[in-house]
């Protein structure tokens, strides 16, 4: 059995993004949690999968909620873990964090070329996703520039949505969004009924824990 661990501090990496990550992901794996506070020792010997949510906040609170487990997560990456990182955690995979990329730059998509989204609220955006159309919940997520990466979706302008360079996957859109996210009159019609959470799943199990047979759902 695979073993999964989530950081979580709301608001800036959420309850509502950690609940919808443990029910994505548990089909796959044990979940365990950890926060800012120092993990015991031997806390990431069995992980196989780190996970850094989404939240309601700035990316550069980054250093002060890390600063006691940097050292822990960097060995845990440099030992051949996986990392993944949505909306919030997929800035953080960005040289000025973890700097967990090579030559490749997380960006806010809202400020790029011909993006559909110009400013920052809660929508859902059109994806391309591995080949299929969706809508997604989307709120102020990165893109991908530079470098090399497998891109697995791509938002309405082309921009890479999610994308797998070696260990490490990032998504902007959160597929692991729930139905009272889905508040908004226009919105309710496009909640996912957790389909989403599969194609996450499906995802993590492809590109990070190269777990194909992993019966889903």
């Amino acid at each position: 059995m695979k073993t999964i661990a989530i950081f979580i501090h709301h608001p800036t990496c959420s309850t509502d993004s950690v609940n919808g990550l443990i029910a994505a992901l548990s089909p796959l794996a044990r979940i365990k949690l950890f926060t800012r506070h120092k993990v015991v020792s031997g806390f990431f010997d069995d992980v196989d999968l780190v996970v850094f949510p989404g939240g309601d906040g700035e990316a550069t609170v980054f250093r002060s909620l890390l600063k006691l487990n940097m050292p822990d997560v960097r060995a845990f990456m440099q030992r051949g873990g996986k990392y993944l990182g949505i909306c919030m955690g997929a800035y953080w995979a960005d040289a000025y964090y973890f700097n967990l990329l090579k030559s490749t730059r997380c960006v806010q998509y809202i400020k790029r070329p011909r993006a559909d989204i110009r400013a920052s609220y809660g929508t859902t955006a059109p994806v391309q996703w591995r080949g299929q159309q969706e809508r997604m919940y989307f709120y102020d997520g990165p893109t991908f520039v530079n470098g090399q990466f497998e891109t697995v979706a791509s938002y309405a302008n082309g921009d890479p949505m999610a994308i797998v360079q070696g260990a490490v996957g990032l998504v902007g859109c959160h597929l692991e969004s729930q139905a009272h996210w889905y508040t908004k009159k226009y919105m309710q019609p496009q909640w996912h009924a957790n389909a989403h959470h599969f194609l996450l799943a499906q995802f993590v199990a492809d590109y990070l824990l190269h777990a194909r047979q992993i019966p889903l759902f």
